[in-house]
């Protein structure tokens, strides 16, 4: 048996076969292009397949070797990637900048920052791992544009109708483009150093040369606005840098805003964060301990057990304990079926998180039905367990040796949960405000009561919701 197929073989007992099987399809049948910088989510939908199990296949075959998991801080605004690692550790600036776009951003971890998969070399030889032998366009489309930015099929043909020029330029190498200007606004970018200069083009055209020099370092160097006529251009292109440099010079009118406008839903840092099978594989490895990263939306669901102690002294401390364990394996199934991941738990209680309020609901729906159905066949009511749900920004932060979360809405999610009676699920207004969570509710057959709280700690009155 090779490497390979020993490492496939690895990999199906550890995730689910069949995605396995397509994952493997894929590496040994697919494009190059296909098996850089996999897009998860985009990966699944193409080759129908659960995004769940997808996620875990791709997770468990980084952890054997045979892929490579990156993290990428991408622009908001034009979605090219500013800087990549091989660990959430690496995003460690307060700002990144975007000489494409002109703009700073602080980094988010739902919004910023992508997670990706590429073939190992020792699986696959791909065009991608010497990126710098890469064809000009092909950089752009596999090394610059993260994988949010649904480029078309004919990228190339598309971009060439906004190219005036693009040229490929060794370390220390130093060319003269002649081109002419036309009355629109021109970028000249590089897309390995991000140096870019913005020239605005206007006024009456003129016959007489123009010169502009620009030097490319590794200073992302972002040069002041230019204005220049219409008309023809001398450019001196310099590279500074100790790699290979493709500058390219553009019209940045509608047609480069609609070739860049189409996008698509990508592996968030924050949705990984929120996986079962990520936490499990990576239990203490994913943040630095003085690192804390935003995040603009994360829903949080709180779990206890009421009257635990008492279950103790009633049923002896053996037959409390397998109830309880029985409970708590309930609970973590259904977090992991629900895109959920477990946190934490604290004696009886659990503490886990969710990409998006409607998945929390659906979590706890679950989990109320799975206590009456084990109190059912243990014929008493032992299990009463207090949910409370919140939604809201925090940071993700380093505790403990263990990747944890910290803000106010940690704290308000709690407290809710404090606040809960055995069976009811207690909300939020962000939570029950959300449309896919009232869809949940108005099929289910939900109703909800609300009321105002003063929450301990918080220092003002909640709104508050009791779903029954």
């Amino acid at each position: 048996m090779s490497e390979v197929d020993a490492l496939f073989a690895a990999l199906r007992q550890a995730a689910d076969p069949l995605t396995v099987d397509c994952i493997e399809r894929v590496v040994m049948h697919g494009l190059d292009r296909d098996l850089n910088r996999i897009n998860a989510l985009a990966f699944a939908d193409e080759h129908r397949l659960d995004e769940e199990k997808t996620l875990a296949a791709l997770l468990h075959a980084a952890r054997l070797g045979a892929f490579e998991m990156t993290w990428n801080v991408l622009c908001p605004g034009c979605g090219g990637v500013l800087d990549t690692g091989a660990t959430l550790k690496t995003v460690d600036q307060e700002t990144y900048h975007c000489a494409l776009c002109a703009a700073g951003y602080e980094p988010t971890l739902d919004e910023m920052v992508e997670v990706t998969f590429t073939v190992s070399p020792r699986v696959r030889r791909i065009a991608a791992h010497d990126p710098d032998r890469l064809p000009p366009l092909e950089y752009y489309r596999q090394i610059f544009f993260s994988s949010g930015v649904d480029l078309p099929q004919d990228f190339e043909a598309r971009f060439a109708r906004i190219q005036l020029e693009l040229i490929e330029l060794a370390p220390g190498e130093k060319a003269f483009l002649s081109l002419r200007l036309p009355a629109q606004f021109v970028i000249v970018f590089d897309a390995v150093t991000h140096s870019a200069q913005f020239i605005d083009v206007k006024g009456d055209p003129t016959d007489e040369r123009q010169n502009l020099s620009m030097v490319i370092s590794k200073a992302h160097a972002l040069h002041e606005t230019l204005t220049l006529r219409p008309g023809p251009l001398r450019l001196t292109l310099e590279n500074h840098s100790d790699r290979r440099v493709i500058p390219n010079v553009c019209v940045a009118g509608d047609d480069l805003h609609d070739l860049l406008g189409r996008r698509r839903p990508f592996l968030t840092a924050k949705r990984l964060l929120s996986n079962q099978s990520f936490r499990d594989i990576y239990r203490t490895d994913t943040l630095d301990v003085d690192q804390r990263l935003k995040i603009t939306s994360l829903t949080f669901l709180f779990t206890d057990l009421r009257g635990s102690t008492a279950l103790y002294e009633r049923v002896g401390d053996l037959a409390a304990f397998d109830l309880v364990r029985a409970h708590f394996q309930v609970l973590h199934e259904i977090v992991a079926t629900e895109a959920g991941a477990v946190v934490k738990t604290i004696g009886d209680a659990v503490m886990a998180t969710f990409p998006s309020p409607d998945r929390a609901v659906a979590a706890a729906l679950r989990m109320r039905e799975a206590m009456l159905r084990l109190n059912t066949e243990h014929g008493s009511d032992d299990l009463l367990l207090k949910i409370g749900i919140h939604e809201g920004p925090c940071l993700a932060v380093n505790l403990n040796d263990r990747q944890d979360y910290f803000g106010q809405t940690v704290n308000i999610a709690s407290r809710v949960q404090g606040l809960a009676d055995p069976n009811v699920i207690m909300t939020t207004e962000a939570v029950v405000e959300d449309t896919h969570v009232s869809e949940i509710l108005r099929d289910s057959g939900i109703s909800s009561v609300s009321r105002m709280e003063e929450l301990q700690g918080i220092g003002r009155e909640v709104k508050i919701f009791a779903l029954s």
